[in-house]
């Protein structure tokens, strides 16, 4: 299919208690479901390119999905150096977004069937580096548009509770209504979910897009999200027992496990074409403020020490977020589930972060 392209080129005795604190949340954990592939045993796994693969999520479900198609099939991208773990773990390569031929080429050797695209600037690094927003959240995608396109790709695309504005019902935000964003991130994951719908009606493109919640991970460091104080305070849990948080104690949003959001992912991209009623939908897991996360990890560490020192551009931003997403689609055309609430999300982040310094104390 030919397609028009854009114009755009281009811890101590802290660790010993809280791993005494962990035994007594409880020892039932949590697991990916083990079904078998959907497709017949003579059909071929799909091919997966994941762009901005060194960020949060692209590690994290580069491993889920190696688990699945096999570790070859694979492909994490992106413009960094890779750390030795990731490099080891399976092929990566450099991959620039907004160079075109670049994409194309990589597209076309590797034979990829499914492209995951992650590269994004986030909402409060965006508005501080606008120009370099813009640039990444819609120049870049109107690149993977056309490459998709042009190429048959199975493409999926994350949003974000960041879609939503001042004027969009919150508690929770359906997903047909006014949304109206007003930061550089939303604006773009609004047009990022118009113009994917788009391609899809005029052109046929197999377009996919969640809207994702505050993603919650102990792997992986902050990218710059309004949520960010929710994995920050964990770890200052554990090292210091003392955080300072940026937002407001009252501030209730929706948030997610990233164990949920990878099999969410997965789940999703798996699924029939013919079962989707849409191609962007919510999912929901559990909504707490700041305050309701402080009391669930003093429950383990019960000496952390909590203060607050409102950031007004990142309490603005979360002030026109929603505080919950209604995801009644997701969970009837393809059978979403959540697994984690917010008693288990903080035994397992408390868990693996304490097991993670007790490695680290060893060597």
């Amino acid at each position: 299919m030919q397609c028009l392209r854009g114009a755009v080129k281009h811890a101590g005795r802290g660790v010993e208690r809280l791993t005494s604190a962990v035994r007594g949340f409880g020892s039932s954990s949590q697991h990916f479901r083990a079904n078998p592939p959907p497709w017949c045993t003579d059909a071929d796994p799909p091919k997966v390119l994941i762009t901005g693969g060194l960020g949060q999520l692209g590690v994290g479900l580069a491993k889920l999905l190696r688990r699945r198609f096999g570790k070859n099939n694979v492909i994490l991208s992106d413009i960094r150096k890779p750390p030795s773990h990731v490099d080891h773990n399976g092929p990566f390569i450099f991959s620039d977004i907004l160079d075109y031929k670049n994409l194309r080429e990589i597209v076309v050797n590797n034979n990829i069937s499914w492209l995951v695209h992650y590269s994004a600037v986030l909402s409060a690094v965006g508005e501080n580096n606008v120009a370099l927003a813009r640039e990444v959240n819609i120049t870049g995608l109107h690149n993977i548009l056309d490459i998709a396109t042009e190429h048959g790709l199975r493409l999926f695309v994350p949003s974000t509770i960041g879609a939503f504005g001042p004027s969009s019902p919150r508690d929770p935000a359906p997903e047909l209504c006014v949304q109206r964003p007003r930061t550089i991130y939303g604006v773009s994951k609004v047009h990022a979910e118009l113009m994917g719908e788009y391609y899809h009606h005029r052109y046929g493109l197999d377009f996919r897009c969640l809207r994702y919640p505050g993603i919650i991970s102990a792997d992986s460091q902050p990218g710059g999200g309004t949520t960010d104080y929710a994995v920050q305070i964990f770890h200052a849990a554990v090292k210091t027992g003392r955080f300072e948080c940026n937002l407001r104690g009252d501030t209730r949003l929706p948030m997610m496990y990233i164990d949920d959001c990878l099999r969410a992912t997965l789940e999703f991209l798996e699924a029939p074409a013919a079962s989707l009623l849409g191609r962007t939908y919510n999912i929901n897991a559990t909504s707490f403020t700041p305050r309701d996360l402080v009391r669930e990890i003093q429950k383990g560490l019960p000496d952390l020490e909590v203060t607050y020192n409102v950031d007004p551009i990142r309490q603005a931003i979360a002030d026109g977020w929603p505080m919950a997403l209604e995801d009644t689609a997701a969970r009837r055309d393809w059978g979403w589930k959540h697994e984690y609430g917010l008693s288990e999300l903080v035994r397992t982040m408390l868990t693996h972060i304490a097991t993670g310094n007790q490695l680290a104390q060893t060597y």
